[in-house]
């Protein structure tokens, strides 16, 4: 480990001219390039300087050619893996993907047929239902409940009621997204039971484990016991933890060999192939390098939620937050704001000139919420708040409420 670094996260670089998705579709998707994005889950911040160094060492290579994953890349993450989360893999248990969503429709293929049943916790990142619909599998919708402290919860009666004989899989989603729970030991216990009262195969998607704040723990699935681990596929990459998304490099873990082998069945019908050169690069150089850059990211994060802690709780007739404990995305319950989905999001898109994800997305559960982005620099985050904070004051007036 290098000596210690501190990292400024006051500004970052400018990515309207670059295709930028967050940037790039804000006409298509709001009407207006007038929009402050804070929507699509990759950060405004500038990814870590020791990943952009060993690409641009790789560079220095005049060849780009085809590349196998070198099994340093993938020790790196085991290693990170044990260190911080206290699961262990080998080598032999890791295997590529370029998307967390591309190893859930895998996993459906590979565990489900065509009608056979997929659990998903609702409200959930869209692709989760949308995988399930588009392969014709069942929905198996299993919400969560919402407790008197405003943290998400299991239903388990509710889960237990929806299985049959014909549900095959469970997408769990570890810390959860966009709720930001990060679920108990006994939580998670709860849910291994079923599963393995029921015969079903866990889908865990970790890929915000590292993002977790406070005194919150997260616990791979996997880890729960040697039953758990063989009935899991768990999912995990650099992507949300260093801003790397658009390296295109995730892994799938797998520890119980039967298993591996039912998913590589249907992966390899895919082809995946290998990934890029240079993600490899920057996938290792994340893992070994990133420890300290992670620490100060995760304190800068935190106190830009709680700006928007503080902007809630001032206007809080209008909207209440969810208590965070994972990830760097707001649920913003705003019921109080008495509107409908769409007025709800015309206001964050007229009034706030914001552009967020509005929480129906995210399944019937979801009405009524926004999902906020606040993974941008303190600068970002600053005009954020004044643009929201300007759209409520303006709304307080006219409702005569000041």
């Amino acid at each position: 480990m290098e000596e210690k670094v501190s990292y400024d996260f006051s500004h970052s670089a400018c990515r309207k001219d670059t295709n930028a998705e967050k940037y790039t579709l804000r006409e298509e998707l709001f009407g207006t390039v007038d929009v402050e994005p804070a929507w699509v889950a990759d950060m405004d911040i500038d990814t870590p300087d020791f990943v952009l160094n060993a690409v641009r060492k790789r560079l220095d290579h005049p060849i780009i050619g085809y590349e196998e994953v070198p099994d340093s890349a993938f020790e790196a993450q085991c290693s990170w893996l044990e260190k911080r989360h206290g699961i262990s893999y080998k080598r032999a248990d890791m295997i590529y993907s370029h998307s967390v969503v591309a190893s859930i429709r895998v996993a459906i293929e590979a565990f489900t047929k065509k009608g056979e049943g997929v659990i998903v916790q609702t409200p959930i990142y869209p692709p989760f239902f949308h995988s399930v619909l588009e392969l014709e599998r069942k929905f198996v919708k299993n919400p969560l409940k919402k407790r008197e402290d405003g943290k998400y919860a299991f239903d388990i009666q509710d889960l237990k009621s929806k299985i049959d004989s014909d549900t095959k899989l469970l997408l769990l989603c570890s810390p959860h997204n966009p709720v930001g729970r990060v679920w108990t030991r006994e939580e998670l216990l709860s849910i291994l039971e079923v599963c393995i009262e029921n015969n079903i195969v866990v889908l865990a998607d970790e890929v915000h484990s590292d993002l977790v704040y406070g005194e919150n723990k997260h616990i791979p699935f996997a880890s729960l016991s040697k039953a758990a681990s063989d009935i899991t596929l768990s999912t995990y990459g650099v992507g949300k933890t260093f801003n790397m998304a658009g390296f295109a490099m995730s892994s799938v873990a797998i520890h119980n060999q039967e298993l591996k082998e039912k998913f590589l069945k249907a992966y390899n019908r895919i082809h995946f192939a290998q990934g890029s050169v240079l993600s490899h690069v920057a996938f290792e150089a994340a893992y070994k390098e990133g420890e300290y850059w992670l620490e100060d990211l995760k304190k800068h994060l935190y106190s830009n939620y709680l700006q928007l802690e503080e902007l809630c709780h001032e206007y809080n007739e209008f909207l209440k937050l969810t208590p965070i404990e994972a990830t760097y995305l707001a649920w913003i319950d705003c019921h109080g704001l008495e509107l409908k989905d769409k007025k709800i999001r015309e206001f964050f898109i007229n009034e706030a000139k914001l552009g967020l994800n509005a929480g129906i997305s995210f399944g019937r559960e979801g009405s009524g919420y926004m999902r906020l982005n606040f993974a941008v620099s303190s600068a970002k985050m600053l005009l954020i708040i004044e643009r929201l904070k300007t759209a409520l004051e303006n709304r307080r007036k006219s409702l005569g409420n000041n």
